[in-house]
């Protein structure tokens, strides 16, 4: 029975068990699916004929609700219209996936490069360094996240702009990132200076210290890639974080520009719509729903394909 994964290298046994995942290759064929459309959304506005902020209120009832059946669903409109400002749902879903995605990545990228290299000089050096990451982390993790959010988001606008002042979507999402990286790189540190704590005594390392390696090359040659994997599961897993989160702090005003197409936002204006028109609340809710889905699902078969121990 394992006569065909003899000799191979990790990754390469990590790569061979999830192509025999089912899981994996359905959830990995539908995050590949959203990342093509969140990088041709451009694209799919050129070839759609309609933009984001593109209104059709002649389409629209005397009550601002859309014409027609299901929200206004035809073949100009995939997913119908908003109800009042009479915006194409659909192509408003492509540019938030595009802003769910662009968040949850950036600050999913922040987050594992500062937890990985506050971890690892904490676990490696140990001392005050690593009494002082610690107290960092405690800090960090005994803070509420939406509390802080809520008067963080708002203060740093002020700041930057004017009350009368049109904050641009950039400045919003650049925003939300940073809150994200602040209050997200405590899992990844722990994780990792956890493993540096166990590798650092290992006779490899000691090999390597006593010929004079300097500090660069023990963390960079020595120990980091032997934590790659739990790292890589840690991103996978924090990026659906990121997207339900940023989609909970849109649903309730905060760092998002109301122009900026957002999952949160768009199910926020539906509430008042879901007896009159279901449809609108009904496609993002799905996508955002399948889209954290199969984050999850990947994490999960990427986490038992990088276990030595799992027999699957």
């Amino acid at each position: 029975m394992t006569t065909g994964i003899v000799g191979r290298s990790p990754g390469r046994l990590a790569a061979w068990r999830l192509r025999r995942d089912r899981t994996a290759l359905a959830s990995g064929a539908l995050l590949v699916l959203f990342v093509l459309v969140a990088l041709g959304a451009p694209a799919i506005e050129s070839v759609y004929g309609i933009g984001p902020r593109d209104q059709f209120q002649h389409k629209l009832d005397g009550y601002g609700m859309p014409l027609g059946c299901a929200g206004g669903v035809s073949g100009d409109h995939f997913f119908g219209l908003e109800p009042g400002l009479g915006r194409d749902v659909f192509i408003r879903l492509v540019y938030g996936l595009r802003t769910s995605l662009l968040v949850a990545v950036m600050a999913a990228t922040l987050t594992s490069v500062v937890g990985v290299v506050l971890g690892a000089l904490a676990g490696y050096l140990g001392g005050w360094l690593d009494a002082l990451v610690g107290w960092f982390t405690d800090l960090t993790l005994a803070m509420p996240f939406l509390v802080v959010a809520l008067a963080l988001a708002p203060t740093l606008t002020l700041r930057f702009y004017g009350p009368r002042e049109a904050v641009p979507p950039a400045f919003g999402v650049a925003m939300l990132i940073g809150i994200f990286a602040a209050f997200g790189w405590t899992t990844t540190a722990r994780l990792v200076r956890g493993q540096v704590v166990a590798l650092r005594e290992r006779e490899f390392v000691a090999a390597a210290r006593v010929s004079g390696a300097g500090l660069g090359h023990m963390l960079f040659r020595q120990l980091l890639p032997n934590t790659w994997a739990p790292i890589l599961v840690s991103f996978s897993l924090a990026v659906p974080q990121f997207v339900t989160g940023e989609a909970a702090l849109s649903f309730i005003g905060v760092g998002l520009t109301e122009e900026t197409p957002s999952f949160g936002r768009m199910i926020y204006q539906s509430l008042d719509y879901l007896q009159t028109d279901p449809a609108f609340v009904f496609f993002p809710g799905v996508t955002i729903f399948a889209l954290v889905l199969a984050f999850n699902l990947f994490g999960d078969a990427l986490r038992d394909a990088l276990d030595p121990r799992s027999a699957r």
